[in-house]
């Protein structure tokens, strides 16, 4: 099983995000049969049958073993990753674009930036499975308070300037057999967070 599997068929995305897929996904993490889904999620086994065949034949779910009970055959079933990821590909033409951002200082950059990312690194991925070979990225995540919005301009003029460095430096557009990456930073205020919000509280 796959930690995460990202999702660029339209066709499979719809099935992905019906509700009741959904959930039978969710309950999939460890393999089931019908009979087992059919009681956890209080629907007719005919039903869940039905939900199992569309959900197999978009490959989000797959047969992972059969048991025979008496004159019986139980198949059961089991997700094929951890969690799905929609690429913005399964949207098509109107898929958020970067190269269509009027304002590289906005929100909606950032997020268009964000959507490249699931598509290509997705697609990326995919085909270094199938070749049976590892991806090579890098990922850094961390957070960082700002005590004044002049101090995250500094920041921000300090990272570019950084960056701008360590590119020059090892940027090689001649490099017989080179390969090129995309390097992309981000920042954006952290969501509000209710549990540090309760903990605070109850410091208090």
């Amino acid at each position: 099983m796959l930690d995460i599997a990202v999702i660029d068929d339209p066709a499979s995305a719809t099935v992905a995000l019906d509700p009741v897929r959904s959930r039978l996904l969710a309950e999939l993490a460890e393999p089931a049969s019908a009979a087992a889904l059919a009681t956890r999620v209080g629907m007719p086994r005919q039903k869940v049958n039905y939900h199992l065949k569309a959900l197999a034949a978009h490959g989000l779910v797959r047969e992972s073993e059969q048991r025979r009970w008496g004159g019986l055959t139980e198949r059961l079933f089991v997700a094929t990753a951890s969690s799905y990821v929609v690429s913005p590909g399964a949207l098509g033409p109107v898929a958020a674009d970067p190269r269509r951002a009027t304002d590289r200082l906005s929100a909606g950059y950032l997020i268009a930036l964000a959507a490249r990312v699931v598509r290509e690194v997705g697609a990326l991925w995919r085909r270094a499975e199938q070749a049976e070979r590892r991806l090579a990225t890098l990922s850094i995540d961390t957070e960082i308070r700002f005590a004044s919005a002049s101090e995250r301009a500094a920041f921000t003029e300090d990272l570019t300037r950084a960056i701008t460095t360590l590119v020059a430096r090892h940027h090689n557009a001649s490099a017989p057999g080179g390969r090129d990456y995309r390097l992309i930073v981000m920042a954006h205020p952290r969501p509000a967070d209710p549990a540090r919000k309760d903990r605070h509280a109850s410091q208090e």
